[in-house]
């Protein structure tokens, strides 16, 4: 029996002036999960409470940690490599403060999929209407389509440090991720993807053998640094944007709604999520001191991709360490690859009341299939596009993804706070709506910012 969503009707429908939606209700021990739009709803006997133990600590790992992880692609690679490069470990203490908003959205993302059994943009479009919920799409397709194709030129450049042609490397990756996710059910797709995380254990190896002053890496994570150079102001909002990005919320709301979480077993997911923020931003902050250890300490700040971070370790840290970091940047693109173009085929789909799920196959859930599978193969053709500009299309990328995620994010603190929706204990606290609401401020001042300073680029001027 698929844990899929499936609206009753497989057409794209208009939004409703009243519609018919209201928190889950869950009953008996294998709580039911909802499916659908209007109360439609199926008892699954495959939702048990997790184990206890060990065991049980390795079950609870799914849609946080992947969708966590998955920020440390490519794109998330390189900014990590020019702020250690450049600024040493100065702005550690930036991730920080952003560990605790990513850890916060993530929770309230996968709380809300949990108590209303639907994804974000579908009750996007249901609550405010199809309007905000076409601007959604056409953002997050743009956004996405773009990251896509920087995640398979990370793929690329990976496989070229170790002497492979990208000819070869990034045909055989696109077809693996589609063939997995295509073929495959939720549970064999979830296992994939956390077995993907694994490569990400290079950072740690890379940051040990970069030979760190903990002293300096201490006082850089607890002693704010400012300063007002234009640099300096520039990478503190390429790192918000880069660290808390709008895929990761959707995929982490649709992953929870496919996966059946129970509203009264959700307990287990919020440990997930928070698990996951706390991981992907370690990882990102290893990222940082690998590169601040070897290449700030020697003057070599000229990093403008992942990959030029890993040759240049080469010659301070030797050749295992530039060959660790390349295996943690094939690893990190290989996941990306696959999370974003299923977001984005999960958004679009849950936008137009499209039937979804990875547990069917294109003859029942055409149109989901159909977008990722367009998206996985169109950008890894691009990727082998000769003359593809790189750093043009990742500040672009990053502007779109800088004009959604305050939208998004409000999105959520409405969602997660409406009594039509959400039923205590589910729905926020104080403290999670002072912390909500603060993120919106950082973020959208963040993005504010960086929109601001490209534009008056344009005329060649600067905000800072």
């Amino acid at each position: 029996m698929s844990l899929s969503t499936q609206p009753r009707i497989a057409t794209p429908i208009p939004a409703v002036e009243q519609p018919e939606i209201g928190p889950r209700k869950d009953r008996g021990l294998h709580s039911g999960v909802r499916l659908g739009i209007r109360g439609r709803t199926m008892h699954l006997r495959g939702v048990r409470p997790p184990r206890a133990g060990i065991l049980g600590l390795l079950s609870i790992l799914g849609p946080g940690l992947i969708a966590a992880t998955a920020g440390d692609d490519a794109g998330g690679i390189a900014t990590y490599s020019q702020v250690g490069a450049k600024y040493g470990y100065e702005l550690l203490w930036v991730l920080v403060v952003i560990t605790v908003t990513l850890a916060v959205v993530q929770e309230m993302c996968a709380r809300l999929g949990a108590a209303t059994g639907r994804g974000l943009l579908e009750l996007v479009r249901e609550r405010f209407g199809i309007g905000w919920a076409l601007f959604a799409v056409a953002v997050v397709l743009v956004a996405n389509g773009g990251v896509i194709v920087t995640e398979f030129l990370g793929i690329a450049a990976a496989a070229e440090l170790f002497g492979i042609t990208r000819f070869f490397a990034v045909p055989l990756s696109a077809v693996l991720v589609w063939y997995f996710v295509v073929g495959g059910n939720y549970a064999s797709v979830e296992k994939f993807f956390l077995l993907m995380t694994l490569a990400f254990f290079a950072y740690p190896i890379a940051a040990f053998m970069a030979q760190p002053d903990l002293g300096e890496v201490a006082r850089g994570m607890f002693i704010p640094t400012i300063r007002t150079d234009p640099d300096y102001l520039a990478l503190v909002v390429a790192l918000i944007g880069t660290t808390v990005t709008p895929y990761m919320q959707l995929f982490q709301q649709s992953a929870i709604v496919e996966k059946g979480v129970a509203r009264r077993h959700y307990g287990p997911e919020r440990a997930d999520a928070y698990f996951g923020a706390l991981f992907g931003n370690i990882i990102a902050a290893l990222i940082v001191i690998a590169a601040a250890a070897t290449l700030h300490a020697t003057g070599n700040t000229d990093i403008q991709t992942a990959a030029d971070a890993a040759r240049a370790l080469e010659p301070v840290a030797g050749h295992a360490a530039s060959a660790v970091f390349a295996v943690g940047l094939l690893g990190a693109s290989l996941l990306a690859a696959g999370v974003l173009p299923l977001a984005t085929a999960y958004s679009i789909s849950e936008a137009f009341g499209f039937r979804r799920g990875v547990n069917l196959d294109f003859r029942r859930a055409p149109m989901f299939i159909g977008i990722f599978s367009v998206l996985v193969f169109l950008g890894a053709a691009i990727a082998l596009l000769p003359g593809v500009p790189l750093i043009a299309l990742l500040v672009g990328i990053q502007t779109l993804n800088g004009v959604l995620l305050p939208v998004i994010l409000v999105f959520i603190l409405l969602l997660i706070n409406d009594r039509r929706l959400v039923a205590d204990p589910l729905r926020n606290g104080l403290l999670y709506n002072v912390v909500g609401w603060g993120s919106v401020v950082l973020v959208g001042g963040a993005a504010f910012t960086l929109v601001l300073n490209q534009a008056l680029g344009i005329f060649g001027l600067n905000f800072f």
